[in-house]
């Protein structure tokens, strides 16, 4: 499965990127993640499964699910609690939700 998370500069997100990523691979579950910023979201969902969006942008919710359905893409908020380097496995288990 191949992630977007959108975040407000694409760098806040890179130790929530990595923490999923050794979640998923502890669990064997195959997973490309990206994060970047809000500009390059709209640019690139086409070309992923699903898109996150970081607590810190979740006021563009709607926009972001807008752009995704524009290309047929689901696109969910990740909750507050979830988005710390130790919230990666309820980040996976959101995205398996996806799959």
């Amino acid at each position: 499965m191949k992630v977007i998370m959108v975040c407000s500069g694409g760098m806040s997100s890179s130790m929530i990127v990595d923490a999923v990523k050794k979640e998923a691979a502890k669990e064997n579950f195959d997973l490309e993640i990206v994060a970047v910023g809000t500009e390059a979201f709209e640019n690139e969902i086409a070309d992923y499964d699903l898109g996150l969006v970081a607590p810190q942008v979740r006021h563009r919710l709607d926009k972001f699910k807008k752009i995704g359905e524009a290309v047929n893409k689901p696109v969910d908020v990740i909750d507050p609690m979830g988005y710390t380097p130790i919230g990666a496995p309820k980040i996976l288990k959101q995205i398996k939700t996806y799959v």
